[in-house]
C-alpha cells in the first residue's frame, strides 16, 4: 500500500522566523542603541523634577533597562492571550512624564512622591490589562484615515526629538549653532545612507548599528565621547521589588494614571498597525487585545520593581521598517540584552556614552521612516471623500502646533494638559475623534461620486449603492463606449464601501466578459483623430479624451499620417486601434506606441485593447468625480497628465 504523502508545512512567517545566535545578537544589539537615549530619558527627568539622588536616579535607570528587557520579551515572545508577537519593543511612555512629575510633586516629592507613583502604575496597569479585550472592539473606528494619520503623527512629531539630540541633546550640552554637532549628525546619517546605497544583505541591515559605532568612534578620537562614568559604575546592580518601599495608593493619581494608560492604547494601537503593515501581517481585534495586556502587564511590573508606565516604542518601529529584519526574535534578543544591561550598570555606562549629535543623526533616518509607513497607509484612503481631507489636515496640523509649541499645554487648564502636552495625543484623539463625528454619527452619505454640485444631479456613494440596474446604467455607461454590459455586472458588485471599490467594479467586470463581449466593446471605440470625435457624434467622453492631446484639431500632414496607421492596424486585426492618449506625453509618442503594436499578434493586441481601455475607463471616472467634487478637482488637476 503507497503511503499517503506528508502534508506540507505552511511557510513560516518572517515574523516567526529565528535567526541565527550571531544575527541575533547583532540586530538585538542595534535595536538597544537606537533605543537606549529614549528608555533613559523619563527616569532622568522625573529624578531631577522631584528631588531625587543621583544614586536613586542610578537605580532607576538600571530598573528601567531591566523592566524594559522582561516587557519587550513579553510583547515580541507572548504567551497564553498576553503579547502581540510582533517586533516590538517596549519602552516608558513620554505620555506619563507629566503626570508622574506633578503627582510626586503633590505627594512632597523625593521618595515619599515615588511611593505615590508606583501605586498610581500598579493599579493602573492591571486596569489596562483587563480592559485590553473590551478596548480592542473599537477596532473598526481605526480605518486606515485614522492609523495612517496617527502613524504619521507619530514619525513626525519624533523628529524635533531626533533634532534636539543631533544638536547635542538638552540642556547645556545643547548647541544649535555648533559645525561639529552638524558634522557628527550628518556624517552619521550620510554613512547609514550609504551603507544602504552600496552594501546589500547583511551590512545594509546592520547600517544603524555600524553608523553608531563609527561615529563613536570618531567623535572619540576628537574628545568628544566619553566613558569616565563607565569606570565608576559598579559591575552588578540587582534591582529588587520595592526598592524604595511599599506603595501608597492617591485616587487621584490613580485616575490621572489610569488615563494616562487609555491614551497610550491609542498610541500602541497606531504602533501595531504600523509594524503590521511593514511586517506584511494583517491585525486583528486579538492581536490589539494581546498588545494592550501586554503594555498592562508591563506596567505592573514596572510598579513592583521601581520603573513606570511601559507601551510599545515608536523610534524601533522606524528601525524595522529601515532594516527590513522583521523576526520578532531580534526584539526579544534585544529585550535580553536590556536586562543584562539592567544588571550590569558598567555595561549600561558604556552605551550612555554615545554622543548626543551621533545618536541624534541615526534617529532622523528613523524617524522619519515611520512616517513614511503613515503615508503608505494614507494611500490607501478615499481622499475624494472630502471628510478624510478633513480628518487628516486637521489631526496632523494639530499634532505640528504643539509639537513646535511645545509650551501651549501651559495656557490649559491643569486636566488638559496630559493632552495637549504631547502632540501625539492631542493628534491621535483628534483623528479618532473626526472620525467619529464624519463616520459614524449621523446618516453618512459617503463622497459625490457624479453630478454637478451646483445642480440637481449630484450622486453620493449612498445613491449609487441603491440605484436600480437601469439607474447605475444611465449613470456610469458613458465610462465605456458601445455595450452596456460591464457596467450591469459592475452594479452587481454592491454595496460600494468607497470609491475605490466603485471603481475596482468597472475593472473587474471589463475582464470578466467573454472574448465575444470583449471583442464587440474594442470595436466600438472611434478611431483616433476622427471627424466625427471632433463633430462630439462619438460622445462628450471620447470627444474629452482625444482632445486632451490635441488629436481633435491636428494639422494636416499629422491626421493623415493617424489616419494610416489606424486604417492599417484595422486591417491587420480586424478591430480600432485603442489608446489612452492621455497617458501619452505627445503626438509623436501616440504614433510609435501604434506603429510598435502592429508587431504583435492578435491576441497580445486584444489584451492591449483591453487594458487601453481599462486605462481610459479610469481616466473617465476621475472625471466624474472632479465634476461632483470641485475641491478634489482643484487639488489633483496640475497633477493631472
Amino acid at each position: 500500500m503507497k503511503a499517503e504523502p506528508r502534508p506540507s508545512r505552511a511557510p513560516r512567517h518572517p515574523v516567526d522566523e529565528v535567526l541565527s545566535p550571531g544575527r541575533l545578537a547583532v540586530y538585538g544589539t542595534q535595536h538597544v542603541l537606537a533605543f537606549y537615549a529614549g528608555a533613559v530619558i523619563v527616569p532622568i527627568l522625573l529624578a531631577n523634577s522631584i528631588g531625587l539622588s543621583t544614586a536613586q536616579l542610578v537605580h532607576l535607570i538600571n530598573a528601567d533597562l531591566f523592566t524594559c528587557g522582561i516587557a519587550s520579551i513579553i510583547q515580541s515572545v507572548g504567551f497564553w492571550k498576553v503579547g502581540v508577537r510582533l517586533p516590538l519593543l517596549q519602552g516608558v511612555t513620554f505620555t506619563a512624564v507629566s503626570p508622574m512629575i506633578a503627582i510626586g510633586l503633590a505627594a512632597g516629592g523625593g521618595t515619599n512622591g515615588l511611593l505615590v507613583i508606583y501605586g498610581a502604575v500598579l493599579v493602573a496597569g492591571l486596569a489596562t490589562f483587563f480592559i485590553a479585550p473590551y478596548f480592542s472592539r473599537l477596532i473598526r473606528y481605526f480605518p486606515p484615515v485614522v492609523t495612517g494619520s496617527v502613524i504619521t503623527i507619530i514619525g513626525l512629531a519624533l523628529l524635533p526629538v531626533a533634532a534636539g539630540d543631533a544638536t547635542g541633546g538638552a540642556g547645556p550640552t545643547s548647541d544649535p549653532t555648533s559645525g561639529k554637532n552638524l558634522a557628527y549628525a550628518l556624517g552619521t546619517l550620510a554613512l547609514i545612507v550609504l551603507i544602504q546605497r552600496v552594501f546589500k544583505g547583511f551590512m545594509a541591515t546592520v547600517a544603524v548599528l555600524a553608523g553608531l559605532v563609527v561615529g563613536t568612534l570618531v567623535a572619540w578620537a576628537f574628545g568628544d565621547a566619553h566613558f569616565g562614568a563607565a569606570g565608576e559604575a559598579a559591575w552588578v546592580g540587582v534591582t529588587s521589588p520595592f526598592y524604595f518601599g511599599w506603595p501608597k495608593f492617591s485616587i487621584a493619581a490613580i485616575i490621572s494614571m489610569i488615563v494616562v494608560m487609555l491614551i497610550t492604547a491609542v498610541e500602541t494601537t497606531g504602533d501595531v498597525f504600523a509594524t503590521g503593515e511593514i511586517v506584511q501581517k494583517r491585525i486583528t481585534r486579538d492581536d490589539i487585545a494581546r498588545a494592550l495586556r501586554a503594555d498592562g502587564l508591563a506596567t505592573t511590573i514596572g510598579g513592583v520593581f521601581n520603573s513606570f508606565p511601559y507601551t510599545c516604542f515608536a523610534e524601533n518601529v522606524g528601525l524595522v521598517r529601515l532594516t527590513r529584519v522583521k523576526s520578532r526574535w531580534v526584539v526579544a534578543s534585544a529585550g535580553a540584552i536590556m536586562i543584562l544591561l539592567g544588571l550590569v550598570p558598567k555595561a549600561g555606562a558604556i552605551v550612555a556614552g554615545i554622543p548626543h549629535p551621533v545618536l541624534g543623526g541615526a534617529a532622523l533616518a528613523m524617524f522619519a521612516t515611520v512616517a513614511v509607513v503613515g503615508f503608505q497607509t494614507l494611500a490607501k484612503v478615499d481622499f475624494n471623500d472630502h471628510r478624510n481631507v478633513v480628518i487628516v489636515a486637521t489631526s496632523v496640523g494639530l499634532a505640528m502646533y504643539v509639537t513646535a509649541q511645545p509650551q501651549i499645554s501651559q495656557a490649559v487648564p491643569d486636566w488638559a494638559e496630559i493632552i495637549f502636552g504631547s502632540g501625539i495625543t492631542l493628534g491621535s484623539l483628534t483623528a479618532i475623534g473626526l472620525n467619529l463625528l464624519f463616520h459614524h454619527v449621523g446618516k453618512d452619505f459617503g463622497p459625490a461620486v457624479a453630478g454637478q454640485p451646483n445642480r440637481s444631479g449630484l450622486i453620493r456613494l449612498d445613491q449609487v449603492n441603491k440605484m436600480t440596474r437601469d439607474e447605475f446604467v444611465e449613470t456610469f455607461a458613458d465610462l465605456f463606449q458601445g455595450p452596456n454590459w460591464m457596467v450591469e455586472r459592475a452594479w452587481e458588485m454592491r454595496p460600494f464601501a468607497d470609491t475605490h471599490a466603485l471603481r475596482r467594479s468597472f475593472q473587474e467586470a471589463l475582464f470578466s466578459g467573454s472574448p465575444e463581449e470583449q471583442r464587440e466593446l474594442i470595436g466600438a471605440y472611434p478611431q483616433l483623430g476622427s471627424q466625427l470625435v471632433a463633430d462630439g457624434l462619438s460622445g462628450e467622453a471620447s470627444l474629452r479624451d482625444q482632445s486632451a492631446r490635441g488629436l481633435t484639431f491636428l494639422a494636416e500632414p499629422d491626421r493623415d499620417e493617424l489616419a494610416a496607421l489606424t486604417a492599417e492596424y484595422k486591417e491587420r486585426f480586424g478591430f480600432p486601434l485603442v489608446i489612452s492618449v492621455r497617458d501619452a506625453d505627445s503626438f509623436d509618442r501616440i504614433v510609435e506606441q501604434g506603429r510598435v503594436r502592429l508587431a504583435n499578434c492578435e491576441n497580445q493586441e486584444h489584451a492591449a485593447a483591453l487594458l487601453e481601455i481599462a486605462k481610459i475607463a479610469g481616466y473617465r471616472f476621475d472625471d466624474f468625480l472632479q465634476d461632483a467634487n470641485p475641491i478634489h478637482s482643484a487639488r489633483t488637476r496640475w497633477s493631472r497628465p
